[in-house]
């Protein structure tokens, strides 16, 4: 074993509220000098914060390290109240029985036979833009619907009922944004709106995922039960848009500020699915890091030994700007190579829906930079409104013309 080192005392965290898409750079002096440092969130128990690209892909991928042992901890966290994670909360094998049932709608196979419709929907919302002139706002007219139809049209869910359901998700992302006692009716209404959901299901059948879902449960109910198949499905549904909504506008305003690497993806759209994964590496979408892992065991770590019972909490935005694994991390390059990142996790709780948002990503920003060459902010940087108390980093509203 090699030499352990010393480690300093508890940093607050998170380091500080989210400014635009800025990491800050205590990351990078941590990553040199002291890459496993001692943290204390705003509530819980203290932790261990890993900021280095291997050492976060020991702790997301590695057995020695439990997510299910946070439930009978006070885990590390932003918010007072702990809030339910579904299927993030689990280890395998339970982790695995519920993943699997609905993994395979999510395959690039499927994913890619959604394409045609999700650039129909991108356009359709483009024309709408179009019809009414600039300015508008990005993020309601188009980085809002057009995730949020996808994900209806592959769950079942009448997109008719968007606006509500897109309110009540605000309790997955929520820190200190929403009060406690809202963001457990939000979810409640989350819950219990798919539950009617469900039972349409039955008294319908029909070929979507969450028709599959209740002919699963209802075939072989040891499969899942009831309550698993009804946040599993209202957790898809949350899940399945919200951050998605959040990365269109800033992967946006991410190219609006480089405008030569701009202008390299515009004169070759070839670029543009290595671009997506390089704004995924590049843009910070979390404004603080959560989900801790315990250590089942003695383990080294970052020069540190890691006690067991002891939990972890990795920051994915730092592991992206490591230079150990990235040539100069912090520029962006739309034409970057091999590009390892960790914008969808890592191990066992990889993005379920890493495949979907990646299409999403490049129809958006694909149609964006066709349909609206000329796209450009409405209003100076310094009057754009940042989301705060949440746990995503993004714009509230992107005033844009043409």
């Amino acid at each position: 074993m090699t030499e352990i080192q010393q480690v300093s005392s508890a940093h607050a965290y998170p380091f500080n509220p989210p400014e635009r898409l800025d990491l800050d750079p205590r990351y990078a002096e941590l990553r040199e000098r002291e890459p496993l440092t001692r943290i204390r969130m705003p509530f819980g128990e203290e932790a261990w914060l890993a900021t280095r690209y291997a050492d976060i892909r020991i702790v997301l991928g590695d057995p020695r390290f439990s997510r299910a042992a946070a439930a009978e901890r006070d885990e590390p966290r932003s918010t007072p109240q702990r809030l339910p994670t579904g299927i993030l909360s689990m280890d395998p094998p339970e982790h695995t029985r519920i993943r699997t049932l609905v993994a395979k709608a999510f395959t690039a196979r499927r994913v890619e036979r959604l394409r045609p419709r999700t650039r129909q929907i991108a356009d359709e919302l483009i024309d709408a833009m179009v019809e009414t002139g600039p300015p508008v706002d990005l993020v309601e007219r188009f980085a809002t619907p057009l995730p949020i139809r996808v994900i209806c049209e592959l769950l079942g869910v009448p997109v008719a009922d968007e606006d509500k359901f897109h309110r009540w998700s605000e309790a997955i992302v929520s820190t200190t944004s929403l009060p406690p006692e809202t963001i457990q009716e939000y979810l409640d209404n989350l819950n219990g709106y798919m539950a009617g959901l469900v039972q349409q299901r039955r008294e319908e059948p029909t070929d979507d995922l969450l028709g599959a879902m209740v002919r699963a449960r209802d075939e072989d109910q040891d499969r899942l039960t009831e309550d698993e198949m009804v946040r599993l499905a209202a957790g898809l549904l949350a899940a399945g848009h919200e951050t998605t909504v959040t990365q269109i506008p800033n992967f946006v305003y991410t190219l609006l500020r480089h405008p030569d690497e701009l202008a390299r993806l515009r004169a070759d759209p070839t670029l543009l699915p290595g671009a997506v994964e390089e704004l995924l590496r590049h843009v910070p979408l979390g404004a603080a890091s959560g989900f801790a892992r315990y250590a089942l065991e003695d383990v080294e770590l970052g020069g540190v030994l890691v006690r067991a019972g002891e939990p972890v909490i990795v920051e994915l935005g730092s592991a992206n700007r490591d230079d150990r694994v990235f040539t100069d991390p912090d520029r962006l390059d739309v034409s970057r190579g091999h590009n390892p990142h960790m914008g969808f996790g890592h191990g066992v709780h990889h993005c379920l829906g890493a495949q979907l948002a990646r299409m999403e990503l490049q129809v958006a920003i694909g149609s964006l930079l066709t349909r609206l060459p000329e796209l450009r902010l409405a209003v100076p940087e310094a009057e754009l409104v940042w989301k705060s108390g949440m746990l995503v980093r993004g714009l509230k509203h992107m005033p844009v013309t043409w």
